[in-house]
């Protein structure tokens, strides 16, 4: 699969079968943003298992800090590895026996697999400690929309366990297994939330003379909305609208014009300037079209994540670590950012970092991420931890 034999991916190797195991158990419990009980006392017993220097339950009320001190501490530096715990609302149509037991809940992202790999990453340094300094280990719940990242932040993350670097990584379907990719700079957009409330006035729908129809004016908004972007985003920069909902009236009520239309849709943006552009020119044009039907309209801006953004030196560190284990063929340094957002962002706001695209394979099946038949791939279990593993060892040298 790679093709480099470091000897932290030969000795997690070793555990495979073990750190399968671990996910499969995460997989079969899925729990949604700040309900991962079971999931915290499962990655609690591990960590225990593997001697942990220190172990904090929760951080962001169901998040866990593991700490694992080094053969030295002369160099007082600290390194923070970061693994998300949550799972989807999403029923998951997989026939093998690890699925989920759960009713509508679904691992469909892999972060089963995340926290699998992180704990192998535990149980290699708690072993070895071939490192001048601490390592913090990051279990974090609630990033699916839940902003597990700033309610850790929020309880004293980096006061309590100072990080001088952080870091985490995330799967990818559409990458092959053994490809690992890294780069200074955006990687992943910012995510915010619109909804926009018209008011118009109710009525009969053989009347409408006598009413200010909010369904109309709402396709006007939509359609409006779509000249945002292709006429005020600069080419070479990149944002996305997209309203995706809109409720008004009743479907039984086919000759009832509404008093109120409700749109929905979500934002991304990678600059802090477009994203404060498309706020003031969507709610501009929202309640201007509004106002020429005699309508008005109300425009909710939610800001839900920012963008995730790799500083560059952490960056450059990153892709020479994932050089080490898989060779510089099987490393990307100029893949494209994803529209997707990620709450790691709120982390790399507060300190230096980098975050990765660890390749699974699995695209070419249709079983992308929050897919109902998505599953991690086992295989890159080890890889994954020998990336955390390297990156705190290398980062805090002997």
């Amino acid at each position: 699969m790679y093709l480099a034999a470091h000897p932290a991916i030969a000795g997690l190797r070793a555990w495979q079968a073990d750190l399968t195991a671990i996910r499969h158990a995460l997989h079969a419990t899925p729990e949604l943003g700040f309900e991962e009980h079971v999931t915290a006392e499962l990655v609690v017993r591990q960590l225990e298992r593997y001697g942990v220097d220190e172990i904090h339950r929760g951080l962001g009320k169901t998040g866990v800090v593991g700490v694992i001190r080094g053969r030295a501490n002369g160099s007082g530096r600290t390194v923070g590895l970061r693994a998300d715990m949550d799972a989807l609302p999403l029923a998951e149509e997989n026939g093998f026996a690890h699925r989920s037991t759960v009713p509508g809940r679904m691992h469909a992202c892999g972060h089963d697999g995340h926290t699998a790999m992180l704990l192998g990453a535990a149980r290699w340094l708690a072993s070895t400690r071939e490192f001048d300094g601490t390592v913090h280990l990051i279990f974090q719940p609630g990033e699916e929309g839940y902003a597990g990242a700033r309610a850790m932040i929020q309880d004293g993350l980096f006061e309590r366990f100072p990080c001088d670097t952080v870091y985490a990584m995330h799967n990818w379907p559409g990458l092959e297994p053994g490809t690992i990719a890294v780069k200074p700079g955006p990687i992943m957009a910012a995510a915010d939330r619109v909804t926009i409330t018209i008011e118009g006035k109710g009525g009969h729908g053989a009347h409408a003379y006598l009413a200010i129809d909010p369904v109309v004016v709402a396709a006007h908004v939509i359609t409006a909305a779509q000249t945002i972007v292709s006429r005020n985003v600069g080419p070479l920069d990149a944002a996305v609208v997209s309203l995706c909902s809109i409720q008004a009236g009743h479907p039984a009520a086919m000759s009832v014009i509404p008093r109120e239309a409700v749109i929905t849709g979500t934002v991304r943006s990678f600059r802090r300037q477009t994203q404060d552009m498309i706020e003031q020119r969507l709610t501009q044009l929202a309640e201007s079209v509004a106002i020429g039907f005699g309508a008005t309209a109300r425009v909710q801006y939610e800001r839900m994540y920012p963008a995730t953004v790799n500083t560059r030196d952490e960056a450059m560190f990153g892709a020479e670590v994932a050089e080490e284990l898989v060779g510089a063929g099987h490393v990307i340094r100029d893949l494209d950012p994803s529209m997707g957002a990620e709450d790691f962002s709120f982390m790399l706001e507060q300190r230096p970092g980098a975050y990765f695209r660890i390749g699974q394979g699995g695209a070419e099946s249709g079983c992308f991420l929050h897919n109902p038949r998505y599953d991690f791939n086992d295989a890159i279990l080890p890889l994954g931890a020998a990336l955390f593993v390297r990156l705190a060892e290398r980062s805090l040298p002997l």
